[in-house]
C-alpha cells in the first residue's frame, strides 16, 4: 500500500516519526510514546519484520482457494471500487490474507496483512479488536507505509458475529482528519458484504431444508442433515444417534465442506465414497465405536459451493432401530467439571441419611437435585409460603424432609430445627439455601451447624457447556404425532453465550414458553429467541446512557424488522452512525 511521499504537518504526527527513527536505532525514546503504538513496533520486531523491506508478504506457494466469503464480497466491491478516488480498498480473510484488492496500490499488491509479516497495520488491529481501528503513517512499522493512512472494519457473519474478515480503505497521509475520510466507505462496504453474506446463508438453508425433505420422502431410514450451523434431525435419526455420534458426524461435515472444492469432491481420512461416481458424490462417515450406525453424507450445492450435508443413517450390521433415549434428569443434566463435581460430592453425603444443605443462587436447580439424591418419597416444605409446623415429626420417624428458601424460614421454626439437630443431629433433612441479606443469629447457627455437610452448586453462566444437555431434558414430550422441538446450532451458541441470571430456571421458562407458543416449523432459530438471549451480552460494560441507548436501538431494530435504513431514519441518525454504534453495542 504505497503512496506518493506526503510530508506530515500535523506537529504529534512528526514527533511520532522522530520516535520511530530511533526505535529503528535503538535509541531511547522520549516521554510521550503511545505504549500501544510501541508495544506494536516491539512485537513487529521480535516477529523478524524488515521494516525496508520492499516485498514483505511472500506470495502464496498454492492459490487460495475461492471462500464463500469472496464469492459474495467480490460483486459488492466491485460496484463500491468506482467511488475510491485515490487509495486501495481490500478485502482479507480471518487470516488477513488479501482475498481481493483494488486501487492504487493494486500494481504493488501486499498478499498478507498479518502483523507477523508487514507489522502493525489497521486490519490486523481491526480483526484483533472486533471494531474499527485506524493506523497512520508512522504507527506503522515498514517503510513503505510511512506515508499511509488506512481504516479498516471487521466483516462478521449475520448470524453468528463470528469474524470472517475485514474491509480496508487506505489513502494518503490525512492523520489530522478524524475519523478516517475512508470510514463511511469501509463500514457501507462491510455492511453490504454482510448483507450479501446473509442473503445467501438464507438461500442455502432452503436448499438444505429441501434436500431434507427429500431424503426423508425417498429414505426409510433416519435423516439429518447440517452445514456447520443449522441442524435437522428426524425423529428416528433422534433415537438412533447419541449426542456424541451427533457431534462426531457434524465434525465430519464441516470437515467434508472444508475440503470440497467448487465441482469437485474429494475424500477425506473419515469418509470414504458410499459408491461409484455420481453427479453428488456419497461419503460413508465411520462414527464412534458403540454409535451403532454409520452414516452416508451427500453434500448439498449452492452457486457452485458445498453449503451443507445429508445425512441418511444406516444401523451397523442391520441391528433394529435402538429405542427411544432415556431423558436425563433436569436435577443432574450436565457433564462439565464443576457441574459433576458438584454433584458427585452432593450424591456421596446423600448416601448417608443424614442433613445436608444445597447452597447456590436462585435457579441454579436446589431442589431438582435434592429430590434426586432421595430415594424414597420426600415431603417438601417451601419456607417461602407454609411453615413447618408439625412436618419435623417426620424427621423423628426417619422420613426425609425437604426445606426450600431456608433463609426464608420464620424464627421459630429455624430455632425449632436447631433444637432438633442438636439433640438428633442424624435426621435425613435437606435443605436449599440462596445466599442474599445476611442472615440473623438464628438462621446463621442453622447454617453454620449444616456447613460441615453442604454443596454449593455452579451458576449456569460457569458452565454454559451443559446448555444443550438441559434443553433436551428441559423440552416437554410433544404431543402423539407432532415433532419434538429441535434447535439450530446458531440458537444454541446464543443459548451458551447467554449469562442466564435466572440460572437453569429461566432456561426452562423459555424452552417451555417455545415448546408450547411457537408457532413456526423446524429447529428453532437465534431469530426466534428473545432479544437479550438472540443478541448476546455486549461486548464491554455499558454506562447507564448507553444501556438505554442499546435498549431504543433494539426496540427499533425489531419495530422495523431488522431493516437498518428504517431503524436510522426511525432513530434520526445517520446509517453510518447506526452501523458504528451496532458494532460498539454487539447488537
Amino acid at each position: 500500500m504505497t503512496t506518493a511521499e506526503h510530508p506530515p504537518a500535523d506537529p504529534a504526527l512528526a514527533s511520532l516519526r522522530r520516535a520511530r527513527e530511533l526505535f529503528l536505532r535503538g535509541r531511547r525514546l522520549p516521554d510521550g510514546v503511545p505504549e500501544d503504538v510501541v508495544a506494536a513496533w516491539k512485537r513487529a520486531r521480535f516477529f523478524g519484520v524488515r521494516h525496508d523491506a520492499r516485498d514483505p508478504a511472500p506470495r502464496y506457494a498454492v492459490p487460495l482457494p475461492e471462500s464463500p466469503l469472496l464469492h459474495a464480497a467480490r460483486p459488492v466491491l466491485e460496484r463500491i471500487a468506482p467511488v475510491l478516488t485515490t487509495g486501495a480498498l481490500v478485502l482479507t480473510d480471518e487470516r488477513l490474507r488479501v482475498l481481493w484488492m483494488t486501487g492504487a496500490d493494486r500494481d504493488h499488491p501486499c498478499r498478507d496483512l498479518s502483523e507477523q509479516l508487514v507489522g502493525p497495520n489497521s486490519a490486523a488491529l481491526a480483526l484483533h479488536t472486533g471494531r474499527r481501528a485506524e493506523v497512520h503513517g508512522p504507527e506503522h512499522f515498514l517503510d513503505l507505509w510511512q506515508d499511509v493512512s488506512a481504516v479498516s472494519v471487521p466483516v462478521r457473519a449475520p448470524e453468528t458475529g463470528h469474524t470472517l474478515g475485514t474491509v480496508t480503505v487506505s489513502s494518503p497521509l490525512c492523520a489530522e482528519c478524524t475519523p478516517h475520510p475512508g470510514a463511511p466507505l469501509a463500514e457501507a462496504a462491510a455492511s453490504a458484504v454482510e448483507t450479501e453474506l446473509l442473503a445467501r446463508s438464507r438461500a442455502s438453508e432452503r436448499l438444505l431444508l429441501d434436500a431434507y425433505l427429500r431424503a426423508l420422502r425417498d429414505s426409510a431410514g433416519p435423516v439429518v442433515a447440517l452445514d456447520g450451523r443449522n441442524r435437522l434431525v428426524s425423529e428416528a435419526a433422534e433415537r438412533l444417534l447419541s449426542p456424541e455420534g451427533l457431534a462426531e458426524l457434524e465434525r465430519g461435515v464441516v470437515g467434508l465442506l472444508a475440503e470440497v472444492a467448487p465441482g469437485r469432491l474429494g475424500a477425506g481420512a473419515l469418509r470414504e465414497p458410499a459408491g461409484g461416481p455420481t453427479p453428488a458424490a456419497a461419503y460413508r462417515v465411520r462414527l464412534p465405536d458403540g454409535a451403532g450406525c454409520t452414516a452416508v453424507l451427500t453434500p448439498v450445492a449452492h452457486l457452485g459451493e458445498a453449503v451443507g450435508a445429508v445425512a441418511v443413517l444406516e444401523p451397523a450390521g442391520g441391528s433394529a432401530v435402538a429405542p427411544p433415549p432415556v431423558r436425563p434428569a433436569v436435577g443432574l443434566a450436565g457433564r462439565s467439571v464443576p457441574w459433576r463435581h458438584a454433584v458427585g460430592r452432593a450424591t456421596e453425603l446423600a448416601a448417608f441419611p443424614e442433613p445436608l444443605l444445597l447452597v447456590g443462587e436462585r435457579g441454579t436447580g436446589k431442589t431438582s437435585l435434592a429430590r434426586e439424591l432421595v430415594t424414597e418419597p420426600v415431603t417438601t416444605v417451601d419456607a417461602a409460603e407454609d411453615e413447618l409446623g408439625a412436618r419435623v415429626g417426620e424427621l423423628l420417624d426417619g422420613r426425609p424432609l425437604l426445606v426450600r428458601h431456608v433463609e426464608r424460614l420464620a424464627q421459630p421454626d429455624t430455632a425449632a430445627l436447631n433444637s432438633l439437630l442438636e439433640a438428633r443431629p442424624g435426621v435425613p433433612l435437606l435443605v436449599t439455601y440462596t445466599p442474599g441479606v445476611p442472615p440473623g443469629p438464628c438462621l446463621q447457627r442453622l447454617l453454620d451447624t449444616l456447613s460441615a455437610r453442604s454443596v454449593t452448586l455452579p451458576a449456569l453462566r460457569e458452565r454454559p457447556q451443559d446448555i444443550r444437555e438441559l434443553v433436551t431434558a428441559l423440552t416437554p414430550r410433544p404431543a402423539p404425532g407432532q415433532p419434538p422441538l429441535t434447535w439450530t446450532l446458531d440458537a444454541l451458541r446464543a443459548l451458551e453465550r447467554h449469562p442466564w441470571p435466572g440460572n437453569v430456571t429461566e432456561l426452562a421458562h423459555l424452552v417451555r414458553a417455545l415448546a408450547e407458543h411457537r408457532r413456526a416449523a423446524g429447529p428453532v432459530r437465534r431469530a426466534e429467541l428473545p432479544d437479550p438471549v438472540r443478541e448476546g451480552p455486549a461486548a464491554r460494560p455499558l454506562s447507564p446512557m448507553e444501556h438505554a441507548e442499546r435498549a431504543a436501538i433494539l426496540e427499533a431494530l425489531h419495530t422495523h424488522g431488522g431493516n437498518k435504513a428504517r431503524t436510522a431514519a426511525a432513530l434520526g441518525i445517520a446509517r453510518a452512525t447506526l452501523y458504528r454504534k451496532l458494532r460498539g453495542y454487539r447488537v
